[in-house]
């Protein structure tokens, strides 16, 4: 639930977004496109395999049983990041820096040792996200057409890094080079995101989501959609006991939304969403 400080301060981020453009403040960048239509997990996971639908299309996650799948926040902050220096940079290869606060300032988190701590957690989510391997799989049974692609997301990647000193420098800059694969998919009409709301929205993965999700869907809605509750609760969060928690929690998280992309037009019924065509957030046409 948003409390009366997060509420405060996604008000004060909105309206820094909603005064300064994405392009002009220096905070346009790029999520996968693929990755907004099904995610990954939004709490730990047992197991190492993954999976979630959105309609015909259904995305598999699998990892080494000794490291896990990814999931939460962190590893959607490193995905934007990954894809917009990938798409800035038109290289597999992403430089990390020399030092980990300094990545860490990347992602606008804050240094914190423990156990629970910012650093043991990103570290964490870097080893379960490159680890992971990435199948996509079309199949439409009235047409008759099925499709799939797999891709490692990471190639080989080289973390020098001092987690007990995160501001010392290494000798060697610290790297991921990313898989062919996983690299054309996330540079191929990549869908453009404001940083800024990626920064305000990072409490939930929930709401990451949801907004990526809109994002993308506000580029070629051409007419009021309407989506049952049962279908999002598949695509966004299937680990929920009852549809009415999941619309709850959805529908809560959506004000947040709203606030950083105010000018989405979206309603509810008690049994579906309604999306109605809205102005995209990021004026471009890179992912359509």
């Amino acid at each position: 639930m948003l409390n009366q400080k997060n509420l405060n301060n996604l008000i004060t981020e909105a309206l820094a977004i909603e005064a300064e453009a994405a392009k002009e403040a220096g905070a346009e960048g790029y999520m996968a496109r693929v990755l907004t239509q099904a995610t990954i997990p939004h709490k730990k996971t047992e197991g190492s395999e993954f999976t979630r639908s959105n309609g015909t299309f259904t995305l598999s996650i699998l990892a080494p049983s000794g490291i896990g799948i990814p999931y939460g926040s962190i590893p959607r902050l490193l995905l934007s990041w990954l894809t917009t220096e990938a798409v800035r940079t038109k290289s597999p290869e992403i430089i990390l820096g020399h030092t980990l606060s300094e990545f860490m300032r990347e992602l606008k988190l804050t240094p914190t040792g423990g156990r629970w701590g910012t650093i043991t957690r990103l570290r964490d989510q870097i080893q379960r996200l490159f680890s992971s391997s990435v199948s996509c799989r079309y199949d439409d049974e009235k047409q008759k057409r099925n499709a799939a692609i797999g891709f490692n997301i990471a190639k080989e990647y080289q973390l020098w890094w001092e987690p007990k000193n995160p501001q010392q420098a290494s000798l060697w800059q610290s790297t991921v080079t990313l898989g062919k694969d996983f690299f054309d998919e996330i540079t191929d009409r990549p869908v453009p995101v404001d940083m800024r709301a990626l920064n305000a929205l990072k409490r939930s993965p929930l709401a990451l989501d949801i907004y990526c999700w809109l994002t993308y869907r506000m580029y070629y809605l051409k007419k009021q959609t309407h989506i049952p509750w049962g279908a999002l609760e598949l695509q966004f969060g299937a680990d929920y006991t009852r549809t009415r928690d999941f619309k709850n929690k959805f529908l809560n998280q959506l004000k947040a939304v709203m606030l950083v992309y105010p000018e989405v037009k979206v309603e509810n019924n008690n049994s579906h969403l309604i999306l109605l065509p809205s102005k995209p957030h990021i004026p471009t046409l890179a992912c359509v």
